[in-house]
């Protein structure tokens, strides 16, 4: 670590330490600045690790109870910010103490402080900090409106951008909102947002929230390139290859290519049912024709069977086979001509309800 990144005045306290153990004290305290804001856990570890061989320095004891602050040890942050003030006599961190009672359930304290005559030394940046913690202790004890009226006043109107406006008007706005007027705290969560700069608040998000917008993450809601999921919607869609491997029988007439590139099964045509016409008086056995095929009248020759090629017919009962490009149908079998072929290919695959709706 650089110890150059510790103020000047906080290098100087550490002088009165022994040359090897300002060294170490200042490391662990530059560590602590440099994760206060991302892992506060880890710089209360630090601060309290310097707190223990640098007890009597002010600057560390207030380092140890920012620390604490941020981490949300309050009992621990209290203790260490008192020490501090014993110390160096400064009542700079007087707001971050009377946060620290609402923190413990403390309200009441917390006006006390605000209400004391220390809180009136501090400057016009720790008054406005104070009153923020008064307005959020109001809050906690259930008056809303003296919480409001507690924020009111020039800071909260002025137009001139100071470093508190941003906050000043996050807890105005949050107030309002308790207390039920919503209008309003929608029009100063939009003044927060706009001097919001360094996003010290989330005025932001608390304003799209309270206008109904929801921001969706493209990336995350689309996921890598994987395809949708089946649905039972769907059926099949898997090819040849796959339901092969998969193990399933979804392909009842044999017609999909073999996994291992050899000729596929031979094609059964469920179009033509067997009709008998040599013995007289026996009727075709209805049990073996599949519900919703084409009639085939083999008595009426000279006229082609395109009865099924005009309007496609209800699906079968049998699962529609579907091709992947890589597996193509059977050849026809010898002596069909090709209008009954074309009808029967649309009987079998062009009426088919598992067809994917995306083309």
């Amino acid at each position: 670590m650089d110890t150059s990144e510790l103020p000047r005045e906080v290098r100087a306290e550490l002088r009165s330490l022994s040359s090897l153990n300002a060294d170490v004290v200042a490391r662990r305290l530059a560590m602590a600045a440099r994760l206060l804001e991302d892992d506060p856990e880890a710089a209360y570890g630090h601060a309290m690790a310097a707190q223990r061989t640098a007890g009597r320095v002010g600057s560390v004891r207030e380092a140890a109870g920012l620390a604490a602050y941020a981490a949300g040890h309050y009992a621990e942050a209290l203790a260490e910010l008192r020490a501090a003030r014993r110390i160096t006599g400064s009542d700079d961190y007087l707001p971050v103490m009377a946060d620290c009672e609402r923190g413990l359930g403390r309200p009441e304290r917390a006006l006390a402080l605000a209400a004391g005559p220390e809180a009136g030394r501090l400057d016009h940046a720790g008054q406005v900090e104070m009153r923020i913690v008064a307005s959020g202790a109001r809050r906690d004890m259930g008056q809303l409106d003296a919480a409001v009226v507690t924020l009111q006043g020039p800071d909260l109107t002025s137009t001139r951008p100071e470093p508190w406006s941003a906050r000043l008007r996050y807890a105005y706005a949050d107030a309002l909102l308790a207390a039920g007027r919503r209008d309003e705290a929608v029009t100063w969560f939009e003044r927060a947002a706009a001097v919001d700069r360094d996003e010290e608040t989330d005025a932001g998000e608390r304003l799209a929230e309270l206008q109904g917008l929801v921001f969706v993450d493209l990336e995350e809601e689309d996921g890598p390139e994987d395809g949708p999921e089946d649905g039972p919607e769907d059926g099949p869609e898997d090819g040849p290859d796959e339901a092969a491997a998969s193990g399933r029988t979804d392909d009842p007439a044999g017609t999909a290519a073999r996994a291992d590139g050899g000729e596929p099964a031979a094609y059964v045509e469920p179009d033509e049912p067997e009709v008998q016409t040599e013995e007289p008086g026996v009727e075709a056995d209805e049990a073996a024709v599949p519900a919703g095929l084409p009639e085939v009248e083999a008595d009426r020759p000279g006229e082609p069977d395109l009865e099924g090629a005009g309007a496609p017919a209800p699906a079968p009962a049998v699962a529609p086979v579907l091709f992947s490009d890589d597996a193509a149908p059977a050849p026809a079998r010898p002596g069909q001509d090709g209008a009954d072929q074309d009808a029967d290919e649309a009987g079998a695959h062009d009426d088919s309800p598992s067809r994917d709706p995306r083309g």
